[in-house]
């Protein structure tokens, strides 16, 4: 289905599209309730990778099981879904590495990454997650807008 917004834009909606995008959505919040339910701890994966880190090895087990999980995760959805992550594997990992050193950075100076500000932190109300996440939010904007309309990236 396509909508014509504002008249020029064009949106097209899939509906298979939304509901893997809903269903992604319903089981990340549910793995996040289950950590917080069965550990008392917040899935913010910056925090968790950094813990796995620095930790006494008391703290590790659940941390390296939940990193592995994620690293699992991906694998399967990557070999069950045609192209689920949307031609990234056919990026250059010489774009991947800066890029992920950035968010890295950027999850530092954040005080949290995405999933524990975006998921854990606005479902508790959390003001500065709140504030992070619209940081978050239209920093992202901004870089399709320029990656997009101003520097003539793919559509």
């Amino acid at each position: 289905m396509e909508r014509n917004l504002l008249g020029r834009v064009v949106v097209t909606v899939d509906v298979v599209e939304m509901g893997r995008a809903l269903l992604g959505g319903a089981v990340i919040g549910a793995s996040a309730l289950a950590l917080l339910a069965a550990n008392g701890r917040i899935a913010g994966v910056s925090g968790i990778v950094d813990g796995l880190l620095a930790r006494p090895r008391v703290e590790r087990a659940w941390r390296a099981a939940f990193v592995a999980g994620l690293v699992v995760g991906g694998a399967i959805v990557r070999a069950v879904f045609d192209d689920p992550f949307r031609g990234l594997g056919t990026t250059p990992p010489a774009l991947l590495a800066p890029a992920g050193l950035l968010v890295g950075f950027g999850a530092s100076l954040g005080s949290g990454c995405t999933s524990g500000h975006g998921v854990c932190g606005v479902s508790r109300g959390s003001p500065r997650s709140i504030v992070a996440t619209v940081v978050f939010m239209l920093a992202g904007a901004a870089t399709v807008y320029l990656a997009r309309h101003v520097l003539g990236g793919a559509r």
